[in-house]
């Protein structure tokens, strides 16, 4: 471990400080260059902007910028450790945007003293970019910055800890569902964690046929119920109508568990009381919920995700966000809406279906994946999501009215 640490340090540190830069897309060689770059040739789209907003998708790299933003409030499993520190995630965000979606990406840390002063400092600059990407923002306040960010902003406003979560846990529930025999609508749900990723999760399942009625939502004090007066107006929603207050009560019988949570927080003897052929989702990261070998110990009629690369199943956010916003900019969408998401669910879903390419074997480092209680969901390094999850989200916003301008000709053609 003490090597893999200074690995990571290395890796951050050489051979130039951080992971992303600046580089330059026009010639810069001559006086002719520089005097169309600027002083007196950049008046021209100065002047076609100021006439008409849209031109800036034209005549500079709006269209094509996603702003990835933060407090630093909830840096990965880290914490509160303030702006400054989540600046290596942020780079890291703004690296798979460009390494997945050919996106280009700026990191912003934002100090602040009140939620309306981040929000105000965000709208302020949200012109600037094709797209916001919220990141490591702690709940409840992320819903509130980020509804309000939505109302505000012209550009798509999307919180991934939140919705990027959500998204890729439906299309790996869907799948599961359909190889265990089972029917979202019937299935008893038990989530543990209610947090921004827990409860966009259930918002987002229950758009995909989930009953509210069939879910049991657990917190640091246990069942979420209707004769709680601790809850926020977040978990209200799921306030459930039930004698039920412990996780043993609630997961007895039940055909679906998620966890967002932390480490090892159900037992096997738990897990031994869920209804034949669960579906198991255990994302805490980078401890799940339970170790799978634990789980699978336990029960040999389980499908299970984690949040790990080393286990089968990975429930990774980058098989979504990088080709949300590529979609959504792609179209000038001004918002990630409903109908955007539940066609990205659809999309990563139906992907794993499909035979694997010999480059994604070689990639994951495995002989084969086929569609079944090991294999899911795609593995992030499938290069066939960038189109398929893209065109999807694309052709969403454009029917629902989301979009500025239609699918451009031939996009994303496989």
């Amino acid at each position: 471990m003490t090597d893999f640490r200074q690995q990571a340090l290395d890796y951050h540190e050489y051979p130039t400080p951080g992971k992303i830069s600046v580089e330059l897309t026009t010639p810069a060689e001559t006086s002719k260059d520089l005097a169309l770059a600027y002083s007196p040739g950049v008046a021209e789209p100065v002047r076609e902007i100021a006439q008409d907003p849209d031109a800036a998708y034209r005549y500079t790299a709006k269209g094509n910028m996603v702003a990835v933003i933060t407090n630093g409030t909830a840096i990965l499993g880290l914490g509160n450790l303030g702006p400054l520190a989540s600046k290596p995630v942020m780079e890291g965000k703004a690296l798979l945007f460009k390494r997945f979606a050919g996106l280009d990406s700026i990191d912003i840390e934002v100090n602040h003293r009140t939620t309306q002063d981040f929000i105000n400092t965000v709208a302020n600059i949200a012109d600037t970019f094709g797209g916001i990407n919220l990141e490591d923002i702690k709940a409840p306040e992320c819903f509130e910055i980020e509804q309000a960010l939505i109302e505000r902003c012209n550009v798509p406003v999307f919180h991934d800890d939140q919705h990027g979560t959500a998204i890729v846990t439906a299309a790996g529930m869907l799948n599961a569902l359909e190889i265990q025999g089972k029917n979202l609508a019937e299935s008893r749900i038990v989530c543990l964690g209610a947090g921004a990723a827990a409860i966009a999760c259930m918002e987002l399942l229950i758009k995909c046929g989930a009953q509210r009625e069939h879910i049991y939502m657990l917190d640091s004090k246990g069942v979420i119920h209707t004769r709680r007066d601790d809850l926020n107006e977040y978990k209200q929603l799921f306030a459930n109508n039930t004698d039920k207050r412990t996780l043993k009560d609630v997961i007895d019988g039940a055909d679906i568990f998620v966890g967002v949570s932390g480490p090892n927080l159900l037992s096997a003897e738990e897990l031994k009381l869920m209804a034949p052929n669960p579906v198991l989702f255990a994302c805490s990261n980078p401890d799940p919920e339970i170790k799978p070998e634990t789980a699978m110990a336990a029960r040999d009629d389980l499908i299970m995700g984690t949040g790990r690369s080393d286990y089968p199943n990975q429930v990774n956010n980058v098989l979504c966000f990088p080709f949300m916003f590529r979609g959504a900019l792609d179209v000038r969408a001004t918002a990630i809406n409903d109908e955007m998401k539940v066609a990205a669910v659809e999309a990563i879903r139906q992907l794993a279906k499909e035979p694997v390419p010999e480059s994604v074997l070689k990639a994951a480092g495995v002989k084969e994946l086929t569609f079944g209680r090991d294999y899911i969901i795609p593995k992030p390094i499938d290069p066939r999501l960038c189109p398929r999850v893209s065109r999807a989200v694309a052709e969403a916003a454009v029917k629902s009215g989301a979009a500025k301008i239609d699918l451009p000709k031939n996009y994303m053609q496989d």
